[in-house]
This record gives C-alpha cells, sequence and structure tokens, in this order.
C-alpha cells in the first residue's frame, strides 16, 4: 500500500500520488498518460494532474489498482 508520508513532491496536490516505492515500470503513464508522467532525472512516475473527469478518475484507479508494487494511492481528498 502506497504510504502517503513518502509520496513524490512532484505529485499534484490531491487525492492521488505516487510515493517513493515505485520501480518506473511505466504501467501508470501507459493507463493514464494524462495524469500520470516520468521524472525524467529521478526515474520514477508521478500524478503531475489529478484526474478531472469520470474518465481520468476511472483511469486513474485502474492504475493503482494495476501497480505491480503498490506505489500509486489515494487519500480519499
Amino acid at each position: 500500500m502506497a504510504d502517503k508520508t513518502q509520496k513524490y513532491d512532484d505529485n499534484a496536490p490531491g487525492a492521488y500520488y505516487v510515493d517513493n516505492t515505485c520501480i518506473d515500470c511505466d504501467a501508470c503513464r501507459q493507463i493514464a498518460p494524462d495524469n500520470f508522467q516520468r521524472n525524467e532525472e529521478g526515474g520514477y512516475s508521478y500524478l503531475f494532474k489529478q484526474p478531472e473527469n469520470d474518465q481520468e478518475t476511472q483511469l486513474c484507479k485502474e492504475a493503482m489498482e494495476g501497480c505491480p508494487v503498490e506505489a500509486i494511492g489515494s487519500d480519499g481528498e
């Protein structure tokens, strides 16, 4: 389970986030490319834009559920 105390500073403020257990597998960027990006220097993904509609929310949930190391979390804000 993702730990919001360990989330990357790059994450956009809001419910969804990526923490420091990300292994840069690219799954979230493939599932929800409008919301996740790669930090090239750090070699990890982060949420650059919180979901703005139902479709983006659903894709972020899918990315969270599909993350192999459970690095994506949602604190329900």
